[in-house]
This record gives C-alpha cells, sequence and structure tokens, in this order.
C-alpha cells in the first residue's frame, strides 16, 4: 500500500471530521475548529492518502511560547482500517520537515496518558515526556512531549 502525503485544504473538511470523530469520541474537535485550523496561516495541515481514501491526517501549528517559537502538533488521526501502516509515522515526519523548514528547531504535543500505542509511537520517534496536564481530556489526564528537531 503506497501513502501518499499532501496538503490538506478547507475543500477536505466534512472528511476531515469524519476522521476525527472517528477517532477521538467526546475529545474531537468540533467542525467549526477544524474549519479555522485549516484557514489559519500558523497551521500546516497535511492528509495521507492511499489509492482512493484518506487514511489520515494531521495538524500542527507554530507558536511562541517565551521567545521560543516551536511547532505544537495539534491533533493526528488515522482512521481504523489505515492503522498499523506506519501512517502516523509518515505524517509526523513530512509536518517535522516542514516545520524545519521554516526555523523551527522544536516540536511538542499533547497526548491522553492511557493511550499507550500513540505513546509507544511517539517514544520510538524520539519523543520526550516533559510533564503532565491535569484533567486536559476532560477528566483524563495528558502527556505532554517535546522532540528537539
Amino acid at each position: 500500500m503506497e501513502v501518499k502525503i499532501e496538503t490538506a485544504n478547507i475543500k477536505l473538511l466534512d472528511t476531515l471530521y469524519r476522521i476525527e470523530q472517528q477517532c477521538f469520541d467526546q475529545e474531537a474537535f468540533s467542525k467549526r475548529q477544524i474549519t479555522y485550523l485549516l484557514t489559519d496561516y500558523n497551521t500546516i495541515a497535511l492528509v495521507a492518502k492511499t489509492d482512493n481514501d484518506i487514511a489520515g491526517f494531521i495538524i500542527a501549528q507554530m507558536e511562541v511560547e517565551e521567545n521560543t517559537e516551536f511547532g505544537h502538533i495539534i491533533t493526528i488521526n488515522v482512521t481504523p482500517n489505515f492503522r498499523r501502516y506506519k501512517v502516523a509515522t509518515k505524517l509526523l515526519g513530512e509536518i517535522e520537515n516542514l516545520l524545519k523548514q521554516k526555523g523551527i528547531t522544536e516540536c511538542r504535543l499533547e497526548v491522553r496518558e492511557d493511550n499507550n500505542a500513540a505513546i509507544k509511537l511517539y517514544q520510538a520517534l524520539c519523543y520526550q515526556t516533559v510533564g503532565k496536564i491535569e484533567n486536559y481530556y476532560g477528566k483524563k489526564h495528558a502527556l505532554y512531549l517535546k522532540k528537539t528537531l
């Protein structure tokens, strides 16, 4: 199975929203939030395409905190049918490369502390846990991870 990474656009909103709902249930972003992210100039949004399907997508923003610019992975989603095919790895790799091209040297993200599959993936890609965020996902806690690019 060949997976191609392409820039996401607003025309894909309904599909991306459907995938977001499949992946995140109660924590899913609303259609309005995804619209905002897809149209914000500080955002990079990519889709992973197979022959006829969108297998997943990723959205990151470039942010500044305490005079440090960094990339922030807002959401990464892979449809259940395409999990375990390295789709998330390809999406993360491509977005990290685009961030580096823009001069960003650090990437950060949050992950639910009980999402062991995602945590394992991020650790394999050299993300390190730097903190915990209480009640980030409703009553569930998040781990805060970062990686030097």
